[in-house]
């Protein structure tokens, strides 16, 4: 990279490389325009000085909201990719987990400080603060923004809050026999489900006050996620060891043969996941510095993408499957464009491989196009546009003449 001239008062011109270099830094940190990667658009956000541990999109997919070990939050907007609003001050530790409370303007953040915290995200003010018994790792709420869930670690218990007011409802100690990683209402908000580093999933039932699911999981690793179709059916479990599992929870067939494993997708730890609002997107993030998509019925990843310089730490879709969000420990947030990712000619390849097609290259256009793995040979080159054009070489031979 060229030094710069820092002395303001030097009337040194910048040439034309070192404008363009200066230009596209600026850019860059703004975030505002969609960068041309290999694969797809990106947008980078800048603006923490540490780990990003949780970026949601929110706000109808206009926003994105972002929490750090740099104990700051930071609401972004989307188009311009500038910061709205930085929140400093909340906490005195690392804040491990943020989220959006539905139907509001607020959000609650969870921290090693041991500290729970609403804040008016237009107003930057501190509605309610409270502290709890240990170190928090996760947090959630429902659906109904009525509730909030907070994991809390040496304690290994989860804590129901009322939004509200912050008081607690329930304290569940010695949830699990090792720090739980994740909490997560379901859609529904009748249950809670809880990961963690004993490898077990359990689901705890609000009206009982009961766990009413607990799994051994067959994950030989820290289960680090979990997240919940639209439906509630299906959970998903992403672990360090490598893998993500389908549990059906609506047919329970999980106790007798485990949960269902996605194909390889990943050469690191898998730190998120998260389904898309129709349930056929599964998005998943890895410490090997990839955000990986799924087909959720076929269970094959069809994408991967690369771009972050460090572990990715979480993810979320947009509603309207257009765009996801990754967080990462290299500092960034980055905004993924995946509008037109079924163009891409490694995910048709997938589709196709699905369907029992080839995917092939015309050889007087270039372009791509499928071809069912029963045709012959001679029928392989061309694409139908260009073999409409020379009806004549593919016309069909008369029958012999008896």
């Amino acid at each position: 990279m060229t030094t710069k001239n820092n002395d303001p008062l030097s009337v040194e011109e910048l040439s034309v490389g070192e404008e363009k270099e200066e230009e596209e830094e600026k850019k860059e940190k703004a975030g505002g325009e969609w960068r041309r990667e290999p694969q797809v658009p990106v947008k980078v956000f800048r603006g923490h000085s540490d780990a990003v541990n949780k970026a949601q999109l929110c706000f109808n997919d206009s926003r994105v909201l972002s929490c750090s070990s740099d104990r700051s939050a930071i609401l972004w907007d989307v188009k311009s990719g500038r910061p709205l609003r930085v929140f400093d001050g909340l906490h005195s530790e690392t804040i491990s987990a943020c989220a959006l409370i539905p139907n509001s303007n607020r959000m609650v953040t969870v921290s090693w400080d041991k500290k729970m915290v609403v804040t008016d995200l237009e107003t930057g003010q501190t509605l309610w603060k409270r502290r709890l018994s240990g170190l928090l790792t996760s947090c959630d709420s429902s659906s109904d923004g009525r509730l909030l869930v907070c994991a809390a670690d040496p304690q290994r218990s989860i804590y129901i809050m009322d939004t509200a007011e912050g008081q607690t409802l329930h304290h569940v100690i010695d949830h699990h026999h090792s720090t739980i990683t994740r909490c997560r209402f379901d859609p529904q908000t009748q249950r809670v489900a809880t990961v963690s580093a004993d490898r077990g999933i359990k689901l705890w039932d609000l009206q009982t006050r009961k766990t009413t699911v607990s799994i051994r999981s067959n994950h030989s690793n820290v289960v680090s996620d979990c997240c919940f179709t639209n439906n509630g059916r299906f959970l998903c479990t992403a672990s360090w060891d490598k893998s993500l599992k389908l549990w059906d929870l609506q047919t329970g067939g999980f106790r007798s043969h485990g949960g269902t494993s996605l194909q390889k997708g990943h050469e690191g730890s898998v730190s998120s996941c998260c389904f898309s609002s129709d349930e056929t997107l599964l998005v998943s993030g890895s410490y090997d510095r990839t955000v990986a998509f799924w087909d959720r019925y076929t269970l094959c990843r069809i994408l991967s993408l690369k771009g972050h310089t460090d572990w990715v730490t979480d993810v979320s879709v947009s509603a309207d499957k257009k765009l996801v969000s990754s967080a990462s420990k290299d500092c960034s947030v980055r905004l993924w464009n995946i509008e037109n990712m079924e163009e891409i000619p490694e995910v048709a390849e997938k589709r196709a491989e699905e369907a029992g097609l080839y995917i092939l290259k015309c050889e007087e256009c270039g372009k791509p196009f499928p071809v069912s793995r029963r045709q012959t040979s001679d029928l392989l080159t061309k694409c139908v546009f260009c073999r409409l054009k020379s009806p004549l070489r593919y016309q069909p031979q008369p029958p012999p003449v008896m």
